[in-house]
């Protein structure tokens, strides 16, 4: 009878142990390079922050400024920080139509199914638009510096007037990722954002004087926070004289609270945009 030969025991196989899920940063830093993956295969992208914003600087110094006399001031000087802010503002509207747009097409199924944290979503997509946003505010500055406006107050001061304009449109892009959230459809969100942030960006000073309107409307447009980040801005960069003595408080002290409003606008539409996403992401 024949004896089978031993075999060498075999050895049991290498498990690897499980990856650990990226950091919130780490997840986050991706989908803010996969949104500017996007404007570099679609430059058309950049249309409303380039053309546009040297197409609304052109026309309202040009048009528009021979009309609106601005006292202490030159009306070229006097506008571009209202224009900043305003672009600032409208990137509440693109982070809301990107949202509601990866929400359609779900791609943020997509981004449910890896292992990463489920707001590195939403921070991703708001830095990513500040950073869109912050593109605009660089031509308008480029566009400005050529019809001779300046920055008259120093670095420092130059410096924290960007701070600023940054600060205030992180809050209003928390305002957009609410909406986006919240929204069925692209056209829905366009349709809302425009509505009602057109309004808002023109019932202040960002493009005239508030001391020309009637007395209740001048009332809105001096506690509107456009009009306080706005005023912010030609304080600092030195754009004109201050807010005049009768102005309203909040002109009084355009910066810090420019800083108090872009602090509460976070704290109540940053849970508020959270929350809306979770709800809508788990449908």
């Amino acid at each position: 009878m024949t004896t089978l030969p031993t075999t060498r025991a075999t050895r049991a196989p290498l498990v690897r142990p499980p990856l650990s899920p990226p950091s919130l940063a780490r997840a986050a830093s991706t989908i803010v390079w996969r949104n500017l993956l996007h404007i570099r295969r679609m430059p058309e992208m950049l249309l409303d922050v380039t053309v546009q914003s040297v197409m609304f600087v052109l026309l309202f110094a040009y048009v528009f400024g021979g009309a609106i006399a601005v006292a202490g001031s030159d009306y070229r000087e006097f506008l571009l920080p209202g224009i900043m802010v305003q672009t600032m503002v409208f990137s509440s509207a693109v982070v809301a139509t990107g949202l509601t747009n990866d929400l359609q097409k779900g791609i943020v199924d997509r981004f449910r199914s890896l292992p990463i944290p489920r707001s590195a979503v939403l921070v991703g997509r708001s830095i990513s638009s500040l950073i869109h946003s912050s593109i605009g505010v660089a031509v308008m500055g480029l566009t400005g510096l050529l019809i001779g406006w300046r920055i008259r107050n120093g670095v420092v001061d130059g410096v924290l007037a960007f701070l600023l304009l940054l600060l205030f449109g992180f809050a209003v892009i928390w305002l957009g990722i609410w909406v986006g959230s919240i929204m069925r459809t692209v056209e829905a969100v366009q349709g809302f954002m425009f509505t009602v942030m057109f309004p808002l960006t023109f019932v202040a000073n960002t493009f005239a004087p508030t001391e020309s309107m009637p007395t209740w409307l001048r009332f809105v447009a001096e506690w509107n926070p456009i009009s306080a980040v706005t005023q912010a801005c030609r304080e600092l960069w030195g754009n004109g004289l201050p807010a005049p003595a009768d102005a309203a408080w909040p002109l009084q002290h355009a910066v810090p609270v420019s800083v108090g409003w872009s602090l509460l606008l976070t704290a109540v539409f940053a849970p508020l945009a959270v929350s809306a996403f979770r709800r809508r992401s788990r449908d």
